[in-house]
């Protein structure tokens, strides 16, 4: 076995790319003789489970660059001792999951260190692309691109070509280019994950880390030109049994996204009249908190080719689309009499344009606007007569960005955002700038962030606000310790486009980590850390909260991960958000929390992860054992069956009920809340084109006061008379059934059943299955929908055109 340091401590490798001028057939044979020529580039060194090991000699790869004047090609032999070794699972596009072999090509094209490429193909074909950067491994799996590739299995190896077209990278225009390259090879069985030029886990960064390009020249980006035009149609029924309102309605879309490259640098994505109805529907919760709750982004463009735009912090996606900012105020608007029919509850998107690249200088632009429509609200009187009640203006979001690359992977960056409604209603605007410098061996690292928030409202005066943020410590290295300070005044609000749930505060992070990688008798990797957070009320200052954190994980040679999580809050705090009204304070108790994870063997057709966590609250005697259980079982190389199943219980849990206006009393409640989640997702895969999911989540939270008290001036619980029923038994119940096939590159056919139920009552059901049972029985939403969407290539459409003009 290769020490770790013995191996990182080489310099960085080149790999020779060769210029050839026959045709290159992608059918895994690797037969041709540009390919019995090229140079292979061999020597891979292992990341995990073992850092800086070299790979096994009966298990080594091999693997060659050519290109041409329209793509760059890649092939690959790796070897294996046994054909049985090689996990041939067939997965969909860009779900990877652990389970099958795979290979991946990563390309940094401007040879920048901070941004690059990757696409990866598994042993039965799959495709899966991504963006990578320094920031966040793997942060944009949503980015798909056009490309070719193709394997086949020879005895007991199996072989991998790829053809990436210039048309799916961004590059500098130059006589002589040197890229960034690195290659990377997945091992189910042994769960090894090597690369070509080996990644030092002590150091900061991963792009920075690859190889190098040699003898790649003279090579012209061609005109980066697409448009993917889609049809959709919608079949929706829900038995409002209102008159006047249909039950099932049809309706039809269609819209097309498009794809230019103005120059060789920059990229103008649009989409116009989008369909996002076939997304995966959000896991919704009872929201008990004071806060909003945040929601993943399932939606393709508002993710893909983003990571400009995520810089500061400023931009939450779902903002955009999301509900009507005057929804909740809808039934305030209404007369005597008269019903509400319908109060949309997702804003609908006209149009979204997205402008994004980098100089050869190294300067970052990004331009991002959308706009979206009025939306209304349909308000019925009793004689029938219908009127509309305007819950969202025509709305514009801009986001801008400049973000200039310096030496040693270092950045700063200046960041707009601004959302405009119709008639002034409102003009939000947030101007931030960032830096993020690195020592010249990426040891050190200071950063920071200040950005103001300027607001408008109609007849209001400009609300302006303050935030900043600075870090720095040590982050390389076996030892890493980070320290971070950051500041928000009272008036500081990004929330028109970007999320931030309480400002007015001061809050200090201590960040300690110790990493062993040098493998022991018994684990291959451990690593301790150490947060320590204490904030402080602004204005008026004072204290708010102190929480202390330790957490250690080890990487066994089993290829299990054990963790343990250990938290506390042991001072309690000044909570100034849960009464719900400025100014008033809940004095929370000290609370403490231990967090045991076990995660099985990947690479095994059957494994789980585990979670057990403790939770205690001495002062009201509140605790709490919550178990979560995730198990993945291959059934076959085509079929994957997952299940998910946790269980919340609070029992004695202390927070808000409600208010009384008539007594301006703040009514708070011990309560137990249980809160069950199962989930079971299923996927078939017909071939690597072609699949069905399912997906089936079934959520409830039961809430049971058992006593009430009243928030005294002091922040303290007191006995009161209160006695009302606040209880509630909250159910969700969705179905997303989705058929998608790959017909042609960049092109897809999908069928799309959703079904969602929502039940929230006063009276807790006992038990859960009785529960499920009840909400299965009520009103339900279904949706079924055809969508069809085409990918048309300019530079493929015009040498098809060519090609008849010589003809005719």
């Amino acid at each position: 076995m290769a020490s770790c340091f013995s191996v990182f401590s080489q310099s960085t490798r080149t790999c020779e790319v060769s210029r050839i001028n026959e045709a290159i057939k992608i059918d895994g044979n690797l037969t041709e003789e540009a390919w019995k020529n090229a140079k292979k580039c061999t020597g891979f060194v292992e990341l995990s489970p073992v850092s800086g090991q070299n790979e096994n000699p009966g298990q080594r790869t091999e693997v060659m660059v050519l290109y041409d004047n329209a793509a760059i090609y890649v092939g690959a032999i790796l070897h294996d001792v046994s054909a049985d070794s090689i996990s041939k699972d067939i997965t969909p596009r860009d779900d990877y999951l652990e389970n099958p072999d795979a290979f991946m090509f990563l390309l940094d094209t401007y040879n920048t260190g901070t941004n690059g490429y990757g696409f990866m193909v598994t042993a039965a074909n799959s495709q899966y692309d991504a963006l990578y950067s320094n920031e966040e491994i793997g942060e944009d799996i949503s980015w798909d691109a056009v490309w070719e590739s193709a394997t086949k299995l020879v005895g007991h190896n199996w072989m991998v070509e790829m053809k990436i077209p210039y048309s799916a990278l961004r590059f500098a225009k130059k006589d002589i280019q040197i890229w960034g390259i690195n290659f990377v090879r997945n091992r189910k069985c042994s769960q090894q994950q090597l690369y070509w030029n080996p990644i030092d886990p002590t150091k900061q960064g991963y792009v920075n880390q690859w190889g190098k390009t040699t003898g790649l020249n003279d090579i012209k980006p061609p005109v980066r030109l697409s448009f993917t035009p889609y049809f959709s149609s919608y079949l929706d029924h829900y038995k409002y049994d209102v008159p006047g309102v249909k039950n099932t309605s049809v309706y039809f879309n269609g819209g097309m996204d498009l794809k230019y490259g103005i120059n060789q640098s920059f990229t103008l994505d649009m989409t116009l009249i989008p369909d996002f109805g076939q997304v995966q529907s959000d896991n919704k919760i009872l929201n008990l908190s004071p806060f909003e709750v945040k929601y993943n982004e399932n939606r393709a463009f508002f993710t893909e080719g983003t990571e400009l735009f995520k810089k500061g912090g400023l931009f939450y996606t779902r903002r955009i689309g999301g509900t009507p900012i005057n929804h909740d105020s809808v039934k305030n608007s209404i007369n005597s009499g008269e019903t509400i029919i319908n109060n949309p509850i997702e804003t609908k998107l006209i149009n979204a344009t997205k402008i994004s690249g980098r100089t050869k200088h190294g300067l970052g632009i990004g331009i991002f606007n959308i706009v979206t429509q009025r939306m209304f609200a349909d308000i019925e009187d009793q004689q029938g007569k219908h009127r509309k009640i305007l819950s969202q203006p025509l709305t514009n979001y801009n986001i801008f960005v400049l973000d200039q690359s310096l030496k040693n992977n270092s950045s700063v960056t200046f960041i707009n955002t601004n959302a405009w409604g119709e008639g002034q209603t409102f003009n939000d605007n947030v101007a931030s700038g960032l830096f993020n410098l690195f020592t010249k061996n990426k040891k050190y690292n200071l950063s920071g962030q200040l950005a103001q928030s300027n607001l408008k409202a109609t007849n209001a005066k400009n609300i302006t606000g303050y935030f900043y943020e600075i870090s720095g410590g040590k982050i390389s290295g076996n030892f890493n310790a980070i320290i971070t300070h950051s500041f928000i005044d009272q008036k500081y609000d990004p929330n028109a486009m970007g999320i931030l749930y309480n400002n007015n505060q001061i809050s200090d992070l201590l960040k300690l980590t110790y990493s062993i990688y040098k493998p022991g008798s018994w684990y291959n990797k451990i690593t301790i850390s150490s947060n320590s957070n204490y904030s402080q009320r602004h204005f008026p200052r004072s204290y708010q909260n102190f929480n202390q954190n330790f957490y250690i994980s080890a990487y066994l040679k089993n290829l299990w991960n054990i963790s343990l999580n250990l938290e506390g809050s042991p001072l309690g705090g000044n909570d100034f958000y849960e009464a719900r009204v400025p100014g008033r304070i809940y004095r929370s108790p000290a609370s403490y929390s231990a967090n045991l994870t076990i995660n099985t063997n990947r690479a095994k057709k059957y494994a789980f992860n585990t979670s057990l966590v403790y939770y205690s609250v001495p002062f009201f005697n509140g605790h709490g054992i919550d178990l979560s259980f995730d198990q993945k079982l291959m059934i076959s190389k085509k079929f994957r069956v997952e299940l998910s199943i946790s269980y919340l219980p609070r029992n004695n849990n202390v927070g808000y009920a409600t208010t009384l206006s008539s007594m301006d009393s703040i009514i708070f409640g011990r309560r137990n809340i249980n809160t069950v989640e199962n989930i079971l997702s299923c996927t078939y895969n017909f071939s690597t084109k072609m699949n069905i999911t399912l997906r089936l989540r079934h959520y409830l939270s039961a809430v049971s006061y058992r006593q009430y008290y009243l928030l005294n001036q002091a922040g303290k619980t007191e006995e009161t008379y209160y006695n009302s029923n606040n209880n509630i038994d909250f159910n969700l119940f969705n179905v997303d059934c989705v058929y998608s096939w790959r017909f042609a590159p960049g092109s897809q056919l999908s069928i799309a059943w959703k079904n969602s139920i929502q039940t929230n009552e006063d009276k807790i059901v006992d038990g859960y299955f009785n529960n499920l049972n009840n909400t299965v029985k009520s009103p339900q939403q279904n949706s079924l929908s055809i969508k069809f969407l085409y990918y048309i290539d300019y530079s493929k459409l015009s040498s098809v055109f060519h090609k008849i003009i010589k003809k005719v």
